[in-house]
Formats: C-alpha cells, sequence, structure tokens
C-alpha cells in the first residue's frame, strides 16, 4: 500500500511538470494551429538565461524571471523573424521550420554554453514531506494552477482570449470583423513560449540538469500529454500530464525504467487510434 502511495504521489509530480509544457504545446496550438516542435528548445534556451542571471545574482527568484522574460522575448523573435514568413498553405512547412529551429537553437546554445551538463539545482527541498509531497512538488502544483487559472480567464473572460481564437480557427472571417490577426498571432507566440519557458525552469531541475538537449525527452512526454488531453484543451492537457506521469511512475515501478518509452508510445497509440482528438476535444466544431 504504501508502494502505491508513493508511486501515485511521485507520479502527479512528474506528471505536473509535464503538464506545463503540453500547456505551452496547446498554447500555440490554439493561437496558430501549429504544433510547435522547437518549444522544448525554446525552453531549454530561457532556462540558460535564468540560471545565468542566478548565477550572477545568486537571486533565484530574479533569474526565475529572467528566463520568463527571456521565453516571451524569444517567442516575440521567432514569430516575427521566422514563422510569420512562413506559408501555411501546407501544415508541413511550419513542421520543417520548427525542427529547423530546433537544430538551430540548440546549436548556438552549444556554442555559447558548451555541450557538458551543468548542474540546475532546484529552488526548494526535494525531500517528501506532508503526505509524500516536497516543497518542491507544491511550488510545480501552485505554479501549474495559477497558470492553469490565468489562462482560462484569458480564453473564457476576455476579448483578447475570443479574438486569439477566432484568429487561429477563421482568420479571414477575423480580418473582415476588424481583428488584427497578425497581433493575435504574436501574441499567442509570446504567451506559449513565456509558458514553455516556465515549464523549463520546472523540468530541467528534475532531470540531469542543464544542457542543449535537455528537453528532448521531456518534450516527448509532454507532446503525449497534450495528444492525450487534447491540444485544443488547456484543462486536458493538464489531466494528460498528470496522466502520464502517472503511467511513468508505475510502469517504471513496476516494470523498470527502460520500458517507461515504449509505455509513452503505446499510450500515444491508443489514443491516437481510438479518439484522434484527445479525450477532453470537444465534439463539435467550436463557433465563433
Amino acid at each position: 500500500m504504501d508502494r502505491i502511495v508513493f508511486l501515485t504521489v511521485d507520479g502527479l509530480s512528474r506528471g505536473a511538470v509535464y503538464a506545463a509544457m503540453a500547456l505551452a504545446l496547446v498554447l500555440i496550438w490554439r493561437g496558430a494551429r501549429i504544433v510547435n516542435f522547437a518549444q522544448g528548445a525554446m525552453a531549454v534556451a530561457a532556462a540558460y538565461a535564468g540560471h545565468s542571471v542566478t548565477a550572477a545574482t545568486g537571486s533565484f527568484w530574479l533569474g526565475f524571471l529572467a528566463a520568463l522574460a527571456a521565453g516571451l522575448a524569444l517567442g516575440w523573435l521567432v514569430e516575427r523573424l521566422v514563422m510569420r514568413h512562413v506559408g501555411h498553405d501546407r501544415p508541413l512547412n511550419a513542421v520543417i521550420v520548427a525542427l529547423g529551429l530546433v537544430l538551430l537553437i540548440t546549436a548556438v546554445l552549444g556554442i555559447v554554453y558548451g555541450n557538458e551538463f551543468r548542474p540546475a539545482p532546484p529552488a526548494f527541498d526535494r525531500t517528501a514531506g506532508f503526505a509524500g509531497l516536497s516543497p518542491y512538488d507544491i511550488f510545480v502544483f501552485l505554479s501549474v494552477a495559477v497558470t492553469v487559472g490565468a489562462l482560462a480567464v484569458l480564453f473564457t473572460r476576455t476579448k483578447a482570449g475570443l479574438r486569439l481564437r477566432a484568429s487561429a480557427f477563421a482568420p479571414e472571417v477575423s480580418r473582415l470583423l476588424g481583428v488584427n490577426v497578425g497581433g493575435m498571432l504574436l501574441l499567442g507566440w509570446v504567451l506559449a513560449a513565456g509558458v514553455g519557458a516556465l515549464a523549463g525552469m520546472l523540468i530541467i531541475p528534475t532531470e540531469f540538469g542543464l544542457h542543449p538537449n535537455a528537453m528532448d525527452r521531456s518534450f516527448v512526454v509532454a507532446f503525449t500529454a497534450a495528444v492525450v488531453g487534447g491540444l485544443d484543451s488547456p484543462l486536458g492537457a493538464v489531466i494528460g500530464g498528470l496522466a502520464v506521469g502517472l503511467v511513468l511512475s508505475f510502469v517504471g515501478g513496476y516494470l523498470g525504467d527502460q520500458v517507461t518509452p515504449l509505455a509513452i508510445i503505446v499510450l500515444l497509440l491508443a489514443v491516437l487510434l481510438i479518439r484522434p482528438d484527445g479525450l477532453f476535444a470537444a465534439r463539435a466544431a467550436r463557433r465563433i
């Protein structure tokens, strides 16, 4: 019984950090109808900026804010300088450009910081405490909960959220109605990159440390979580992240860590075959 409780708590804590990255993928999908395969590399770049500020100032919170600011700025640059000029008549165009961005960002990070793993200690103690949760787990849960709440308010209670969704779903109609579609797409990229930077700051301390490819495995897991929950559902991304975390925890706990990649692939294929739009996707097309 104690083992089950431990694996459950461990799975939920791991799933929460994957949920943060899945949220970033959902955001860019809702805002631009693009699966941003460069999201992990962009998150690593923001994390490097944050940890550099922390090393220079000795303040985790200054580094944390610097990482978020770097993520927002990187999202702005990627949309303005690259994605805005990519033709969207074929969905594969954006995918190829995003994969090219991965190679470019990781190469630049390798040149600037080197290819060695750098320590990235967590800001809070990871020793299990009340209900099996560590202070770091609580910090992760609170960060993800605040982010989900803010996004829910944005998309359901503000005009900017409605315009953002409309610009992605029906850009031509939105332009006729006076919506600045280009500005809304830029907002989507900036928000997604900011949430991705948050995810990087939460995930990297739980992995092996800072490295240009530090988020590669986490991106695959987060992408699975986003697909499981539904690429159009922020709440689905969170639930999908928690579900994937539980799967990884129980499979690793009972069958060994070497089996967890296979479990992720099986889960992804099962969802794609049974419900391709995700478990929490709307059954009918959205009405604007």
